[in-house]
């Protein structure tokens, strides 16, 4: 019996079973306390996170996860203009405005 399908099949499972989107972001200040923590992305996330996120939230580090661990409260201390819409919508892009 021949094992390499079922390794082969096995491979692509997993490769489509990972989720490309993460859990939880979480943006640091300057002083690395946290100013935005939220299962939605503070900013643009189909531009380069350098280009957009020192337009938000200037000198900070944007953290991503996987999991939802401490996500649960949501922590939103950015400029107005770059939290997400009530509506559950995303938020507003960076570049613009």
């Amino acid at each position: 019996m021949n094992a390499v399908p079922y390794a082969a099949a096995a491979l692509v499972a997993a490769f489509f079973s990972q989720s490309a989107t993460a859990s939880c972001y979480v943006v640091y200040g300057p002083d690395k306390d946290i100013v935005y923590r939220a299962p939605e992305p503070p900013i643009d996330m189909s531009r380069q996170i350098h280009e957009t996120l020192p337009l938000v939230a200037p000198g900070s580090t944007l953290v991503f996860s996987p999991d939802n661990h401490g996500c649960e409260l949501t922590i939103n201390r950015l400029p107005l203009a770059s939290a997400p819409r009530a509506t559950g919508g995303r938020p507003a892009r960076a570049d613009r405005g």
